[in-house]
């Protein structure tokens, strides 16, 4: 079942890369008391998310947490050392944090899976974005395969 509005967020455990290694980070406390913009990609280093999807988060963080965001996060279904060099190769810093789920299984939870095998990609998550408000999904917007538009910062900010 497709996760919606309305819904609280699945249990889940994901990685994001630390100074000192990996970190495992329980969703359900990352999400607790805070306003967060969260958006998914198929992969990173992948043309679309590369050029156009993780830069405009970077790009508008300042605008978004004016608008009332906390925190902002991008997931993928990759390992927590593809999200840290992505992340710093497209410069987010501080302004995005980079969650990897290795194995999908928080996509699956969310009922946001794609099937890229096609593309030889094997299983990934689909391009969507959501506001999640201490737990809760307060929007959420999921792309039509191989789009990209409901998804973007700009998108999102127009609609907060």
């Amino acid at each position: 079942m497709t996760i919606k509005v309305g819904d609280t967020m699945p249990a889940a455990t994901l990685a994001r890369m630390t100074a000192d290694g990996p970190e495992k980070l329980d969703m359900q406390s990352f999400f607790t008391g805070k306003r967060t913009a969260l958006f998914s990609v198929p992969g990173a280093f992948t043309p679309t998310c590369s050029a156009r999807h993780l830069p405009g988060f970077i790009d508008k963080a300042g605008e978004l947490k004016a608008k009332g965001i906390d925190q902002i996060a991008a997931v993928s279904v990759n390992d927590v050392f593809v999200m840290d060099a992505w992340g710093k190769s497209a410069g987010a810093g501080d302004a995005v944090v980079m969650l990897a789920d290795g194995n999908g299984d928080f996509i699956r939870a969310l009922g946001l899976e794609l099937d890229a095998t096609g593309f030889g990609m094997g299983m990934r998550g689909q391009r969507f974005a959501m506001i999640v408000n201490d737990n809760i999904v307060e929007q959420l917007f999921v792309e039509e395969p191989g789009q990209f538009n409901v998804s973007s910062a700009d998108y999102m900010l127009a609609a907060i």
